[in-house]
């Protein structure tokens, strides 16, 4: 295939999930799993905080807020899966279309920060569950979590349905876990049933219940579903759309609500265990551990320690997915997967190491609580761009938010905010109280950062409204076919071929000369990378290096003689660098290159040279992958 620079949403998987030559519930089960990536985000140890808190000071009294936070999550996300596939972009991508550059970057910094609060969450919940399961001191658990890197990427590159297929196992067992939790505790049923009546919310419910709500709708959450919903290959006709939406909603709702079921066992089994036992201050895990195995045995919190393990892993997963998709989407910035997620864990994984170091491992407890309030902050600058992109006719179309669903976003909108508003405003004031050194912390450096981002919230509510249609691109159905202007066949001048010796440059060289026939010129590609041709450059002239020299001008001797005009290029060190040097030295106007079509790990470790040279050029770049025997 012809690879181009593009400015697709995850665009290593985008599209590559074919849904239109099935029928039936083969059809619907291809649709299903993005929502399940998303719903890992609502079970994550930073709701188990909150969940285990309400249930032991309050019972089964909150169920309802859990299940009014459901509903707000439910309507949020099918706003996200609309813009994903009517207009084709992440909400990131849309953000950076109608806010100008500087705006932009503040709300990458404000994301960026959420999911490293989140990614925080994520690891004190690993650190914890390996220390319940194991014994494993937290300060051990915590810089294990340094490891899922490879698992991530090695999940990537085997594909978005290997993907989501892991994600889903973790569900399985955290749900799993629960349900035989449910067993153990045995519930009053009835009592949970009068759970779900709403009661009026004393200052501490109050709190509890922002908690909830805070913990429950995540920002993150909002700009990774508009970008999965892109990895299904859909028909992009009125019809298609509306198919894709629908299916898109059935998995929205049967993911969301088994996280409802998940977060609501969470409660239950803390009013069960805790509260019905006269223990109401049970909001550490560990504490909720402990008391397990005082009151159950030791079947129920081995459980307990195993669903909280595959919660913060699976959230992990997702939590970088996201970090890809607000920087390629709000700064247009692509780097190594592994460098970002590495550099986000790092940022993540710092607080939590002095926290354990100076204030001890009692105080992971208000770090999981601080890393909601900040995710709480970011909230509002998510969820107003989306239900203002949403609402648009000009560019949605027929498939823009219909008045009666857009005021219940806008009141969602402002409950949450309101909310979240709230809880941030507690916090500050609880830390002023804290110590005269704190109160001149908060005075002279929190409290102006926090009047900066409301100010800077009101902006991204008014922009749209005051400077409706500024952007340039327009993505509805159909868009894009008027463009479709100018279909001549493309004449390549001087094509370059990669070559590696390998059983490869057969079939790169067959593919080369059929692009241009025997009017183009044809530039051979080798890259020596000893480590004398790394070191020395050009001056060096081992025994490799010759060969290489020797075989290069053997395929060049044999085009010539077939009829065609050939030369070679040698570069030298790094493969991707020299291949692009010579590329753009040489006026090379299209570039054959092989996939080798490496495992894995080899990737990981030696990095794809395709994928590398194909950001440092500007020409396409078709890539021949070996036919498998």
């Amino acid at each position: 295939m012809t690879q181009k620079h593009d400015n697709h949403s995850l665009g290593n998987v985008h599209n590559s999930v074919i849904t239109n030559n099935k029928t039936g519930w083969r059809r619907l089960l291809s649709f299903l799993g993005p929502a399940y990536l998303v719903s890992v985000g609502y079970m994550d140890p930073g709701n188990w905080a909150t969940d285990l808190a309400a249930g032991s000071q309050f019972g089964y009294r909150l169920i309802w807020v859990l299940l009014l936070s459901n509903m707000i999550a439910l309507l949020l996300q099918n706003l996200a899966v609309r813009l994903g596939i009517v207009r084709g972009l992440d909400l990131a991508q849309a953000s950076k279309r109608s806010y100008p550059r500087f705006i932009n970057f503040c709300l990458y910094i404000l994301a960026q920060i959420a999911i490293i609060a989140c990614d925080l969450a994520e690891i004190i919940g690993m650190a914890i569950g390996l220390n319940l399961l194991f014994g494993l001191p937290l300060i051990w658990g915590v810089s294990i979590t340094m490891f899922d890197t490879l698992l991530l990427l090695f999940l990537l590159n085997k594909g978005m349905r290997k993907l989501e297929g892991f994600i889903i196992s973790l569900i399985f067992i955290i749900g799993m876990a629960f349900l035989a939790q449910m067993f153990i505790v045995k519930p009053d049923v009835m009592d949970i049933a009068t759970g779900f009546i709403p009661t009026k919310l004393t200052n501490q419910s109050l709190y509890i219940a922002i908690g909830i709500i805070g913990a429950t709708v995540m920002p993150h959450n909002l700009y990774l579903h508009s970008s999965l919903v892109q990895t299904r290959q859909i028909e992009r006709s009125e019809e298609g759309i509306k198919t894709a939406i629908r299916f898109n909603f059935w998995d929205t709702t049967i993911a969301l609500n088994l996280a409802f079921l998940v977060n609501a066992a969470i409660l239950i089994l803390a009013a069960s265990a805790f509260f019905g036992r006269g223990y109401h201050e049970v909001a550490e895990i560990q504490d909720a551990h402990k008391l397990l195995t005082d009151i159950f045995g030791k079947l129920a919190p081995a459980l307990f320690a195993i669903a909280l393990i595959a919660a913060g892993q699976s959230s992990t997963v997702t939590g970088t997915l996201a970090g890809q998709i607000i920087m390629e989407g709000h700064l247009n910035l692509r780097i190594a997967p592994w460098l970002r997620r590495i550099l986000t864990r790092i940022l993540a994984i710092v607080p939590a190491f002095f926290t354990i170091l100076y204030a001890g491992e009692e105080a992971l407890g208000k770090l999981l609580i601080l890393s909601q309030v900040i995710l709480s902050l970011q909230l509002g600058f998510a969820i107003i761009p989306l239900i203002h992109f949403t609402s648009d006719k000009k560019r949605m179309g027929n498939f823009a938010t219909k008045l009666p669903l857009k005021i219940l976003a806008w009141v969602f909108a402002v409950l949450i905010v309101g909310l979240n508003v709230r809880l941030v405003i507690q916090e500050i004031d609880s830390w002023a109280a804290a110590s005269p050194g704190a109160a001149n912390l908060v005075h002279y450096v929190i409290s102006p950062i926090a009047v900066g981002v409301g100010l800077l919230l009101v902006y991204t509510f008014l922009r749209p409204l005051l400077y409706k249609h500024t952007d340039q691109r327009v993505y509805v159905p159909h868009g894009i076919a008027n463009a479709l202007d100018n279909l001549e066949a493309v004449h390549y001048n001087n094509i370059g071929i990669t070559i590696d010796f390998s059983k490869n440059d057969q079939d790169c060289i067959r593919h080369a000369l059929m692009q241009g026939g025997k009017r183009a010129h044809y530039t051979l590609i080798h890259v020596v990378e000893t480590a004398g041709a790394r070191y020395y450059g050009k001056q060096v002239m081992d025994n490799e290096t010759q060969s290489d020299v020797d075989n290069l001008d053997k395929y060049v001797s044999t085009l010539t003689n077939l009829g065609y005009k050939a030369e070679a290029k040698i570069g030298y060190g790094g493969p991707a660098t020299s291949i692009a040097e010579i590329i753009n030295q040489s006026k090379i106007d299209f570039v054959v290159m092989g996939s080798h079509g490496h495992q894995t790990i080899k990737d990981l470790i030696f990095g794809t040279t395709v994928n590398s040279v194909r950001h440092k050029v500007n020409v396409p770049v078709l890539v021949v992958k070996p036919l498998k025997n």
